[in-house]
């Protein structure tokens, strides 16, 4: 993996082909990779073949990047390979050219602490370079000149080895996926609605996540519950979630376990977005999906993401998903008011929130109760045995209780998740029968 940059100097550069370029976004992605941005170049104009600036462009960056002593160039742009050999010929001796999407590769290795995030950037890794490893192979084949354009030599055996490597690297991510399935089924049978958090990145997410188990009460014995995970970070800055983080709450009378995870960010292609999907297998599988937002951000950039967001989200979920403004205490009610009636299509009742003052987290726990799946009444009759016993304990570990009336038979009220209701039935038919 890419080591962090703690004190490399970068010059940002970017392309559109219409309006202004915004570069905000590009330098906050450098200081997350850690990158000290030391200036910029952006251009308007359709993208010239061999260099994506045009050629009188690239010689003022390369005077920008000599005056600022700058050692790499980051383009908010995603280069072809020629472009970054023949950008890289232009510049001063030892600058590396890295694009937008080698960058984010470059944060994600760095943030990749589990096995699963790991191979999720190994993989993003190969579906980057093969298309490269394939260019070298076609213009091999075609000028029978190995290393012809600064691409490297031509090894024929590359691009089937990175083929192999890809293939094996999805059957890893198969079987880690399989095992978390079985983990989510655990925790449903122990009585868990599975509340997942989705979203762009400084979105809020992490923070959302600390106050609904602060407001909610949560236990975090790591003795008492084992399959929870440490504290989920919450920094200004990109990327700070790339796993995911599972903390337990109370909402109402339900155990729910809420879950960050990864965050969007604009414009990633989709070798780039398939190699992640199995991050968001907590999003898919939930029983109730929170979109945050950036309340702060304009209309237009709100319902562009959201769009985008839905688009990744519905194509595999099947739970309900409920947005939410975060990041009120920066505007006037007001602008909440009137981007809540803009986006009301996108976005039907949304709930609005700060995350980081606290406010309306009791009414967003309220809402996240109303749409989880409703639970069912149960009456049980069991003869009085010492395992009945065991079985009534189970059931107030499980389920709301709401009588119990011990005579010559135990009879037991309560409600709980259609789960429970299940094993309930299951586990007295088999007491009912071992007593006949």
């Amino acid at each position: 993996m890419t080591a962090t940059h703690t004190t490399e100097r970068a010059v940002v550069a970017k392309r559109v082909d219409s309006g202004t370029a915004d570069t905000e976004e590009i330098r906050d992605l450098a200081r997350a990779a850690g990158y000290e941005v030391v200036g910029e170049i952006t251009q308007t104009r359709t993208e010239d073949p061999a260099y994506h600036l045009g050629e009188g462009k690239v010689a003022r960056l390369s005077n920008a990047v000599a005056r600022e002593d700058a050692t790499v160039v980051i383009f908010d742009n995603q280069l072809g390979p020629y472009q970054t050999y023949n950008i890289g010929n232009e510049l001063p001796d030892r600058v590396r050219v890295i694009d937008r999407f080698r960058l984010i590769l470059e944060i994600f290795g760095q943030r990749a602490q589990t096995r699963k995030a790991q191979l999720q950037v190994e993989l993003a890794e190969l579906r980057y370079e093969l298309p490269r490893a394939e260019a070298k192979a076609s213009l091999a084949k075609r000028d029978e000149r190995p290393g012809f354009m600064g691409l490297g030599e031509y090894d024929e055996t590359r691009e089937e080895d990175i083929k192999k490597q890809i293939s094996n690297i999805r059957d890893d991510l198969e079987s880690i996926e399989e095992t978390e399935r079985h983990r989510r089924d655990q925790r449903r049978e122990s009585g868990f609605d599975l509340v997942a958090l989705a979203g762009y990145t400084n979105a809020g997410k992490s923070t959302l996540l600390r106050r609904l188990a602060t407001e909610l009460d949560v236990d975090e014995n790591e003795d008492l519950h084992p399959d929870l995970d440490a504290t989920a970070e919450s920094e200004d800055r990109l990327f700070t979630t790339l796993g995911t983080t599972t903390r337990r709450a109370e909402v109402g009378k339900r155990e729910v376990l809420v879950t960050d995870t990864v965050g969007f960010i604009q414009d990633l292609p989709h070798w780039l977005v398939e190699s992640f999907k199995s991050t968001l297998g907590s999003v898919y599988h939930a029983d109730l999906v929170l979109l945050v937002v950036d309340v702060t951000e304009s209309v237009e950039e709100i319902r562009e993401k959201l769009v985008t967001s839905h688009d990744t989200l519905y194509e595999r979920n099947e739970a309900p998903i409920v947005t939410v403004l975060n990041k009120t205490d920066a505007v006037d009610d007001e602008e909440v008011q009137r981007k809540k009636a803009a986006l009301s299509s996108l976005a039907p009742d949304p709930v609005a929130v700060s995350a980081r003052e606290g406010l309306n987290v009791d009414g967003l726990a309220e809402r996240i109760d109303r749409e989880l799946p409703d639970y069912e009444q149960e009456r049980l009759v069991l003869p009085m045995t010492e395992d009945t016993m065991s079985l009534v304990s189970w059931i107030h570990d499980h389920a709301n209780v709401e009588a119990v009336d011990y005579g010559d038979q135990v009879v037991i009220e309560f409600e709980a998740r259609p789960a429970i209701i299940e094993q309930s039935r299951a586990k007295a038919g088999d007491l009912v029968g071992a007593s006949a």
